[in-house]
């Protein structure tokens, strides 16, 4: 049989009992749109939703809104990693309300912390919290992001919208639990602004519990918005009034014409409680046609009396049980959708995973140029990614192609690539960095392979921090030479020889990321195994893990990765270690085998320092990171051809690091214990080398 007709055969074979899962039937069939149960449960909920307005049992209400807004930022190659925080503001409001529809929300407590320089600044009503769960018409970012966007239970929502009866649940409120109804929400004109989510009504009275939502594409008045997914939950006070208790949203901006995996983020979290009813709201307060959320003077802001420091409040709240599971929202408003584009990305751009893609440095290429693409079919869901480049050292040519396609929890790829690829398991230095290494200095830190072939993928979310993915391809592996000197000469380390030959491969594995962009105690990693047959027939298994836990006013942060594999594994799958981003100190890449064991503890501490201002809105920060480390490694069992040589026994060295600049530039100095060598390293954030 053909070696191709047999790798057809291993992927038919691994893929099939992940493509004959079952899919989850749709609960929202056509006929069920329109029902007339539904119908009449809406027709009830808009009377009671008018009800509530011209209640006059409710003359007038007081509550406090305790909230945070975020501002964060995602970046990496699918934008799947835990978004950074950049900035964050915490609130606390004081909320009036008088009949009919008067309001007045002042801030009378405000702190923030900066954790990279910034100069976001938020609408006025992202500061505040949503009254009567939204007017008849939807206005955010003060109209500059959505702009009258028509209400599902406004007294004309039946003529714009359809509805669905999904499901009979229970909501969980501060004091009781609850039944619930589901209905499904979308609009008849998918081309016009609308919201498109789900509602729940309570089964007795049909009151409005709880609303998950986004916008329809139209609906987005700001170029860069990619989506905003809000969720508002309301409970019975004082027996019989549904008002406000917790209320999110998340605004995610992307850029216009450059596909590049960069996000922007706004979340708000808002918790309301502390409702006094009818107190006799003094009426000075609505005088002012000034706007509805205000700033109380600095003095009273500055003087709020917080219960805790800021760190520890925001670590609390950013919990992810805490947060709402904005992923999981927007996953439901896709399948409401039923195909129907409703992110604000544009459908085809430029494009590159990073920095390096558009051009980078080395001594087998010289200086490498390319560019990339993207299209896009409906909410993202499917997509094909395309790129190319050409070296200026050599005729070496590269490029390949990638179509993803999403369902629920499953996402499919298929991809075929040519590239020049790097040894070894884990990155040792970004992109840009070692591009200038590599040109102004002749310090090259990584050790090159041409690798063409193609690969199908079936990745299964098991949770929103969890994924299995199992994989089938073929790649053609052959060694490369330098060819290309630096500003000043030649290369002294050369490339090394990684053998040639055709591989068919199978590989599974399980990834857990971080849980939440503040979380100081996590665990995350990924373990992987792979088999193989071609030139040589092997198995390999990987694992690497980190755990990070609080240690005073810092953290200790321990890493570990640990590898084997069977006599035959090609020398382009090899374990190496040695120097930067391993064991600093050693030479560089000095141990390479087929077993390996590794391990870092670092322990972080914040230090105070003065900041140098560098504008009006950016300093270097007001502390720094003190990291001393230890780390050790063992490398065994040669490979052929030999990229290096055991490590004969363990090889372990001691640091000191430092982290400035809002920790985004490190400076490592580390010691060989065994070898009684010094070696140093400056990089950026470990954070930032997915993009560049």
């Amino acid at each position: 049989m053909p070696r191709r007709a047999a790798v057809l055969l291993v992927w038919l074979s691994l893929l099939g009992p992940l493509l004959a899962l079952p899919v989850l039937p749709g609960a929202l069939a056509a006929q069920d749109w329109d029902s007339p149960a539904v119908r009449g449960l809406i027709a009830r909920a808009i009377a009671r939703r008018s009800a509530a307005f011209a209640d006059t049992a409710l003359k007038d209400f007081s509550a406090r809104a305790h909230g945070f807004v975020f501002f964060l930022g995602q970046i990496g190659e699918g934008l799947s990693e835990p978004p950074r925080l950049i900035k964050a503001d915490q609130l606390e409001l004081q909320v009036y309300w008088k009949a009919p529809s008067q309001s007045k929300q002042i801030i009378i407590g405000w702190r923030d912390r900066m954790d990279l320089p910034t100069d976001i600044a938020y609408h006025r009503d992202h500061l505040g919290i949503a009254l009567n769960n939204f007017p008849d018409r939807i206005r955010l970012g003060e109209g500059d992001e959505v702009r009258d966007v028509p209400h599902p239970l406004a007294p004309n929502g039946p003529d714009l919208y359809q509805y669905a009866l999904k499901d009979s649940t229970t909501i969980q409120l501060p004091d009781r639990t609850i039944r619930v109804y589901e209905v499904a929400v979308r609009p008849r004109d998918f081309r016009a602004p609308r919201l498109v989510g789900s509602i729940f009504l309570d089964v007795d009275l049909s009151d409005l519990v709880r609303m998950a939502f986004e916008f329809t594409r139209s609906a987005y008045l700001d170029p860069e918005l990619e989506d905003i997914t809000v969720a508002i939950e309301n409970s019975l006070w004082g027996g019989r009034f549904w008002l406000p208790y917790r209320q999110e949203i998340a605004i995610r901006r992307r850029g216009t014409w450059l596909d590049f995996p960069v996000r922007g983020i706004i979340q708000g979290r808002w918790e309301i409680d502390t409702y006094r009813f009818n107190q006799g709201v003094d009426n000075g307060l609505f005088r002012s046609r000034g706007p509805e959320i205000i700033a109380a003077a600095p003095e009273t802001r500055n003087a709020f009396p917080w219960r805790d420091s800021l760190g520890a409040d925001i670590r609390d709240v950013a919990q992810s049980p805490r947060l709402e599971d904005f992923a999981a929202v927007r996953a439901q408003v896709e399948e409401v959708a039923m195909g129907h584009a409703i992110d604000g990305l544009r459908r085809a751009q430029l494009g590159g995973a990073s920095l390096s893609d558009f051009a980078h440095f080395n001594r087998v290429q010289g200086l490498a140029l390319g560019l990339g693409a993207t299209l896009r079919g409906g909410n993202d869901a499917t997509s094909l990614r395309v790129k190319g480049g050409a070296a200026t050292a050599t005729t070496l040519v590269t490029g390949g192609a990638e179509l993803s396609v999403q369902q629920g929890a499953r996402t499919w790829r298929l991809s075929g690539e040519r590239a020049v690829r790097d040894l070894g398991d884990v990155q040792v230095i970004s992109g840009v960095v070692n591009s200038l290494s590599a040109q102004e200095t002749g310090a090259d830190f990584g050790d090159y392979f041409l690798s063409t072939g193609g690969e199908g993928s079936a990745t299964l979310a098991l949770s929103g921090r969890t994924s299995f993915q199992l994989a089938a391809g073929w790649e053609r592996i052959g060694s490369l030479a330098t060819h290309a000197g630096w500003a000043r000469g030649s290369f002294s380390r050369p490339n090394p020889s990684v053998g040639a030959g055709d591989w068919s491969r199978v590989r599974v594995s399980l990834r857990r990321l971080a849980p939440s962009f503040t979380t100081v105690r996590n665990l995350s990693g990924r373990l992987e195994v792979e088999g193989g047959s071609g030139a040589s027939s092997y198995l390999r298994s990987y694992g690497e893990i980190r755990w990070q836990v609080p240690a005073g006013n810092g953290w200790l942060v321990a890493r570990a990765s640990a590898g084997a594999a069977t006599r035959d594994l090609p020398a382009y799958r090899a374990f190496v270690l040695g120097g930067r981003g391993t064991l600093l100190g050693e030479s560089f890449r000095a141990y390479a085998g087929r077993a390996s064991v590794w391990g870092s503890l670092d322990l972080r501490l914040p230090v105070a320092v003065p900041e140098l201002a560098l504008g009006s809105f950016a300093g270097t920060g007001r502390t720094l990171t003190l990291i001393p480390f230890l780390a050790a490694g063992w490398v065994g069992e040669t490979v052929i051809p030999s990229l290096g040589v055991p490590s004969r026994g363990v090889r372990p060295v001691a640091g000191l690091g430092l982290e400035w600049f809002h920790d985004l530039i490190r400076i490592d100095a580390g010691y060989g214990l065994r070898t009684g060598r010094l070696g140093a390293a400056v990089d950026v954030s470990r954070d930032f080398w997915d993009i560049l």
